[in-house]
C-alpha cells in the first residue's frame, strides 16, 4: 500500500522557520520515501506504508519535543502497490 501524509506545525512563525518545523523538516527528507514536498504553510510525503507511517512516528515524537503545539496531519491511501507483493500494514491485514 502506498500512502501520502500531509502535515503541519505550529504555532507558526513567519519571520524565521521555528525549531519544531526545522526537526519535522529534517525527520522526512530524512525517511526513505518516494515524493518529500515541504514549505512554509504545508508538507507532504509520499512512499511505502510502512516508511510513511515510521516517518510520521519520528515526526510527531520529534517535534513534540522540539517545541511543537499542534501538528495536523492527514494520510491518504494513493496505490495498493504492495498488495500484490502481499505486503500489508502492520502485518495484520489491516
Amino acid at each position: 500500500m502506498r500512502l501520502k501524509v500531509e502535515f503541519t506545525t505550529e504555532p507558526f512563525d513567519l519571520d524565521e522557520a521555528p525549531a519544531h518545523a526545522l526537526v519535522a523538516r529534517e525527520v522526512i527528507e530524512a525517511a526513505d520515501l518516494d515524493k518529500v514536498d515541504v514549505g512554509p504553510f504545508g508538507n507532504t510525503a509520499e512512499g511505502a506504508a510502512e516508511a510513511v507511517l515510521a516517518a510520521v512516528d519520528a515526526l510527531l515524537r520529534k517535534s513534540l519535543g522540539a517545541g511543537a503545539t499542534r501538528i495536523s496531519l492527514q494520510v491518504n491511501v494513493i496505490g495498493d502497490t504492495d498488495r500484490d507483493a502481499g505486503g500489508d500494514v502492520g502485518g495484520e491485514g489491516v
